[in-house]
């Protein structure tokens, strides 16, 4: 006599189950982002209404066109600011990443140990040693001098990064452009760099986003409105606009937008940019 076929429901309820269960996850995770979204659209006095409208019924542009009047020269700085972060991180972390997986510096691992250590220090303690150095050096209320602070940030992280992702590019792609009559720089711009591709997007992609949120040195090192980027500016939006709920809202999805599309755009490079150095054979 045959046993029983064994019963596939079991598996089955248990896929939904997990399915469910993600569902809600998700949908935990990003309700504040579409309250903000609605909340954009919404009158300012829509907003205080009990119970509160789930979808706007009488959508209006207001809080956008107040938040642009506001905030847009806020994000023009920070998207010049973070570009710059992005430009100034990869010309010092990749040369810098590629000197730690294929030379034998003398002092590398002190290196290493002193780009880890740098990324533990709190903010507030790089900040304050900044403002100090910054006040005499003449930087203070100044874009470039912004850049420089979060690159403290971006390149350790990157260099760290990068390391582990040029270990892996073959010995012998080197050595063949070698016997070819490539030097040292030729080789790090023709072969190197092409093949680091993913690994460059990645951090480059990481040091963007580290600019984009910072609030710390933003608001350490700026105090004139000309210079000061988003989160200061929404910061201090919030201050004089207590009660504009829809323009605040409406500035928040405007400062979302830009990351928004970069991770978008890059998710593609991203797994495979964190991901590539942390196997070996």
């Amino acid at each position: 006599m045959s046993a029983p076929a064994p019963s596939s429901g079991a598996p089955a309820m248990r896929r939904w189950a997990t399915t469910v269960l993600a569902l809600v996850i998700v949908a935990v995770f990003l309700f504040p982002l579409y309250w903000m979204l609605n909340a954009s659209l919404q009158p300012a006095q829509a907003l205080l209404s009990i119970p509160p409208k789930w979808i706007p019924t009488d959508p209006t542009l207001d809080g956008y066109r107040a938040a642009f009047d506001t905030q847009g020269r806020h994000l023009l700085i920070s998207l010049f600011v973070a570009f710059g972060v992005v430009v100034l991180t990869l010309l010092l972390a990749t040369p810098l990443g590629w000197a730690l997986a294929r030379f034998r510096l003398r002092y590398a691992a002190t290196l290493m140990f002193v780009l880890l250590i740098v990324q533990m220090l709190p903010g507030i303690v790089k900040a304050n040693s900044l403002f100090t150095l910054y006040s005499h050096l003449g930087l203070l209320n100044n874009t470039i001098g912004l850049m420089f602070a979060q690159s403290t940030l971006a390149v350790p992280f990157a260099a760290v990064l990068l390391r582990s992702q040029l270990r892996d590019i073959p010995a012998e792609i080197i050595e063949a452009a070698a016997l070819d009559g490539a030097g040292t720089w030729r080789t790090f711009l023709r072969i190197v760099v092409p093949l680091s591709r993913n690994g460059l997007i990645t951090v480059g992609l990481f040091a963007f986003l580290f600019s984009w949120a910072d609030f710390l040195f933003a608001i350490s090192l700026t105090s004139r409105d000309a210079v000061t980027p988003v989160t200061v500016g929404i910061y201090r939006f919030i201050g004089a606009n207590a009660t504009d709920w829809n323009a605040l809202m409406a500035s928040a999805v405007l400062a979302s937008v830009p990351a928004a599309i970069l991770l978008i755009v890059a998710q593609r490079y991203i797994a495979v940019g964190i991901t590539g150095g942390s196997v070996k054979d």
